[in-house]
């Protein structure tokens, strides 16, 4: 047997193994099922090992995505294509009725560009202004004869702004608005801050009630604001490291294993989940490829000696 054949065999045993966790949890069951059951166990030790994996990824699987608020308080119906994966049917049991895959449908209807899982299209607007989204991100603009806004819905976007003197180009991000000065820069949505780094000459950055005066930031600098749009922090910045997410890549030093794991699962079309606090916690440094996820994985794996284990659209990271 090649290894091509030997990991399609392999493949197709895992799957029947959690075919099989999941019709074993029925409790209907037929006696001819049931009978099935035995015979596929019966025919090799192989799929005794694979249907034991399958039944501790399920549990560890339930255990951390319990422990996952976006996942243990989101219900809605998921995505009829995915919804019939064999996978998604497993983790969808296993959250009793929450989701795992769901619609994008209320971003989309505040959307006027979105980009999906592993997407990094570059949007040329009516002025001239061009701006990329990085994988799963999305604005929203109005362009008036007084203004040019846009709103960073999420995620993160690189501007290069065509100039108009009669019209400022605003983006408004998470309480805070930034206003191009001729001006290309980056805009990064946090989880508890936002990031906008200048790569050409200078923008201004206030809050989005003006609380507080304006504050500048010019070329090389990076700007940290909170949710009330108020700036923590001004300081240099790496702005090739900062830009690397343009060329696939995610350049980090001493940073938290939680975030470099968002940043692979931008590429990632199902979900990477990671077992414990503790792990995500942990600190790493390094490049990453995330638009590979195996090889962004395998470089954290080696540098953290983590356990990734997958199976169809899940993936699980314990260390």
């Amino acid at each position: 047997m090649t290894a091509d054949q030997s990991a399609q065999a392999s493949r197709k045993r895992h799957e029947e193994a959690a075919a099989w966790v999941l019709k074993n949890r029925d409790i209907n069951q037929s006696a001819h099922e049931s009978r099935a059951f035995e015979e596929w166990l019966d025919r090799g030790e192989d799929n005794r090992t694979a249907y034991e994996a399958a039944q501790r990824l399920m549990g560890e699987a339930r255990t951390a995505m319990l422990n996952d608020p976006a996942l243990r308080n989101f219900k809605v119906k998921p995505r009829p294509r995915i919804a019939k994966t064999l996978a998604v049917a497993i983790l969808g049991a296993a959250l009793a009725g929450g989701a795992f895959f769901y619609s994008d449908g209320p971003m989309r209807l505040l959307a006027n560009a979105i980009s999906g899982t592993g997407e990094m299209p570059t949007i040329q607007l009516a002025d001239g202004t061009t701006i990329q989204l990085n994988a799963f991100s999305a604005i929203s603009y109005r362009f008036t004869a007084e203004t040019r806004t846009v709103t960073l819905l999420r995620g993160q976007a690189f501007f290069q702004v065509a100039k108009d003197a009669n019209r400022p180009f605003v983006v408004e991000a998470n309480g805070g608005r930034t206003t191009a000065l001729g001006t290309a820069f980056d805009i990064r949505l946090g989880q508890n801050s936002t990031e906008v780094t200048v790569t050409e000459h200078a923008v201004s950055v206030t809050p989005h009630t003006h609380a507080e005066p304006e504050v500048r930031v010019n070329e090389g600098q990076q700007a940290v604001y909170d949710a009330d749009g108020k700036v923590k922090d001004v300081r240099q910045a790496d702005t090739h490291a900062v830009l690397a997410w343009r060329r696939g890549q995610l350049v980090v030093d001493n940073a938290l294993v939680a975030d470099v794991v968002a940043e692979i699962g931008r590429h990632f079309a199902g979900r990477i989940i990671i077992s414990n606090s503790d792990l995500a916690t942990r600190r790493v440094s390094g490049t990453f490829t995330v638009t590979d996820t195996d090889a962004a994985l395998a470089l954290l794996r080696e540098s953290l000696g983590l356990s990734v284990i997958q199976m169809g659209p899940l993936i699980l990271l314990r260390g």
